[in-house]
This record gives structure tokens, C-alpha cells and sequence, in this order.
């Protein structure tokens, strides 16, 4: 079985491994060798869509909101996680465990009270499971998540739900950082190349309960790969994703040490006329309001925030709170690690003191239950 400690990748990060991949997982994390991220890089797409296996970790996140005909309103999620390993690298063998790739999906119903969700793992090996290095198709066996002619598709069949998507940008990627290059500590080594595709329209169908339903949203893409991207000193991190009801959209994060404290933080706000503004460590301030306790790992979860950002123009502030409090996602079977990952709302309080609803999206808290080995 895959030990609890393998590779905890999460990584949003935030795998289902089978018998042995543990030890491969946890050797691949002792090998140095693994490319560099490096500031001076620029975004090359289409190619940067796609795989970068010299890279020690990569994922593709699509996490987002659907709304059926009854008007049933459900979060959900699919991630590809590809790992090299360093395992077998002379080793001519097609079945050389060299890369690893690992799957996340599952579904937020509030009616249901908790997160449904499912996993998979597998070496790559074509056709069972691989990761394309020209444009972004991942895949192990029937779950997959590709890009097909002017839009991304993602099919998932598990034991409790299976959905059938299709997610159209409204347009070009945003860079994260400084033109991609995302730092997450003080040190510059510690960082990753990031992109995230916001109000993504998605359109498809839904099974629970062995129903059909179509099904209508949005969702948001991050495309995220490094080797070096958590700092020693930090044991988890809190990262929202928000489409914004004026059409912008706002990915927001913090590195947080082992007493809660904020190591490292950073955002991009697009504003409604497609602004981007990127805001660094001193500019972005997380603050626990509410929390939850599970009653599986006895964690907890802080899974109501305020969010506050510093701007030229004042200071925005912002209060998320969740589509349902148990959205709590157990990869012990596969990444190693526990984290939170669900669908929120974002409240925005003006200066004269008025709330309203300002966006949708996902929230995700890694460290809670044990500290992440990335």
C-alpha cells in the first residue's frame, strides 16, 4: 500500500498510487539534478501548456462551479499531478518508473454534507497514463483532462460520480508573479512557474446517484510546475481562486510557518476592464475568522476568512466563506497528505460598510492535519 509520508505533492497543490510507489516517490525526493526556476524565463505558448518533465513536480488544477437544471448549485475538482521520480533515469525500460502521474476529482454537494471524492496513479506508460510535453492532455486510463481544438475537456468516471466537461477560455492565460515566475519565500530559489485560466464557461454533464445532469458554470485552470517550490521553515499554505462577478478575477496566497504565521504571500487581481495587478509579500493579508474541526483527522480548518489586499487606489477587503464546511479531501492512498479544498463565495465590504457577493471560487488550506514534504 502507499504509505502515508510519499511525497506529499498536493500540491493545490495537492495522488492514488498503487503497491511501491511510495519508495519511488519518496527516492525521486532525494535526488537533486531536477531543473531550475529561474526568473529571467519567459511563458512560451502553446508549449508551456503542456508537460515539463526535467521539472521535479507539475499540476494542472481546474476547480470550479456547477449549476444544474434545478438550479443545484455544486462545487468541483480535477487535478493531474505529474512526478519525476529520478528513478530508473539509465534504465531503457518504457516501464522505468521515471515519471509518476496522479489524479484528484470530486464533487461539493451541500446536500450531502461532505466532499465526494476519488483518486488514481500510475506510472507513465502510453497509452495507460502520460502527460504531453506540446499542449496539455493528461490522462490515466478513462479519467482525463485535454485541450481539443478551442477548448480543455476533462472525463471522469469513479465509484460515486463521474462528469463529462468542456471549458472555454475567454481568453489569453494570466502570468502569476513576475511574468510566470512565482516566488513563495524570501529566498528566490523557492518559487514556480505559474499560469492560471479564469472564467473558464463550462458546459456538460454530471452523474451522482446514477442520475444524469446537465449541467452549466465556470471554473479556473492553474498550470503550475517547479523543484524547489516549498521552503524549509514552512509547513502548509492557504490559495484562493476567484472568478469576480465585474469579470476579474483574483488568485491569492500565503506560505504559512508552523505557528500560523505568514512566511510569504502574493496575488493577481485582474480588474473588470482586464487589468492585471500583482501584489507582493506586503501587500496581502490573511485572517482566520471561523473554523471547523474534522471529525476523520481531527483537524482544524479556518474555513472562513478575511482577505485583505493593498492597492495604489486603498485597500479592498474581502470575506470568503464556504459552499459547505466539509470539503476536507484525504490522499493518504496517494499524495501522502490531508488538505481542504472547496468551493467558496466572496463577500466584498466597501468603504461605507456594504457587503455583497463579489465572486465565486475555490479555496485550498494544506498543512492542517500534518505538515506537507514537498
Amino acid at each position: 500500500m502507499f504509505r502515508r509520508h510519499a511525497l506529499p505533492l498536493l500540491l493545490a497543490v495537492g495522488l492514488a498510487c498503487g503497491p511501491g510507489y511510495s519508495d519511488f516517490a519518496r527516492a525521486g525526493a532525494d535526488h537533486g539534478n531536477y531543473a531550475p526556476v529561474l526568473p529571467e524565463r519567459p511563458m512560451v505558448f502553446p508549449r508551456d501548456y503542456g508537460a515539463h518533465p526535467a521539472h521535479r513536480t507539475e499540476w494542472w488544477y481546474v476547480t470550479g462551479w456547477l449549476r444544474d437544471e434545478t438550479g443545484a448549485e455544486r462545487g468541483f475538482q480535477v487535478t493531474f499531478f505529474r512526478v519525476a521520480t529520478r528513478i530508473g533515469a539509465d534504465n531503457p525500460s518504457r516501464f522505468a518508473p521515471r515519471q509518476l502521474i496522479l489524479a484528484h476529482a470530486a464533487i461539493a454537494d451541500p446536500t450531502r454534507g461532505r466532499l465526494l471524492h476519488a483518486e488514481r496513479s500510475a506510472r507513465a506508460v502510453a497509452p495507460l497514463a502520460g502527460a504531453d510535453e506540446t499542449h496539455t492532455a493528461s490522462w490515466i486510463r478513462d479519467w482525463s483532462l485535454a485541450w481539443q481544438g478551442d477548448r480543455y475537456r476533462t472525463r471522469i468516471a469513479a465509484a460515486d460520480f463521474a462528469f463529462d466537461l468542456e471549458l472555454v477560455p475567454p481568453g489569453p492565460p494570466v502570468l502569476n508573479g513576475e511574468g510566470g515566475y512565482s516566488r513563495k519565500a524570501p529566498q528566490a530559489g523557492h518559487a514556480s512557474y505559474y499560469y492560471s485560466r479564469p472564467h473558464l464557461k463550462v458546459g456538460g454533464t454530471l452523474e451522482l446517484d446514477g442520475k444524469g445532469r446537465q449541467v452549466s458554470g465556470h471554473a479556473w485552470l492553474d498550470h503550475e510546475w517547479s523543484s524547489t517550490l516549498m521552503p524549509p521553515s514552512a509547513r502548509g499554505w492557504d490559495w484562493i481562486g476567484i472568478n469576480l462577478a465585474d469579470g476579474g478575477s483574483l488568485m491569492a496566497f500565503r506560505m504559512r510557518d508552523a505557528d500560523g504565521k505568514a512566511l510569504w504571500a502574493g496575488a493577481t487581481l485582474v480588474d473588470g476592464q482586464g487589468r492585471a495587478h500583482t501584489l507582493g509579500a506586503d501587500e496581502v493579508r490573511f485572517e482566520p475568522l471561523r473554523s471547523w474541526r474534522s471529525p476523520r483527522t481531527g483537524a482544524d480548518y479556518p474555513v472562513s476568512w478575511r482577505v485583505a489586499l493593498t492597492l495604489a487606489t486603498g485597500e479592498r477587503q474581502f470575506r470568503i466563506e464556504p459552499l459547505l464546511d466539509d470539503q476536507e479531501l484525504d490522499s493518504r492512498r496517494s499524495t501522502g497528505a490531508v488538505y481542504w479544498e472547496g468551493a467558496v463565495r466572496l463577500h466584498e465590504t466597501t468603504t461605507d460598510g456594504a457587503t455583497h457577493e463579489a465572486g465565486q471560487g475555490y479555496l485550498e488550506m494544506t498543512g492542517y492535519a500534518e505538515r506537507l514534504e514537498m
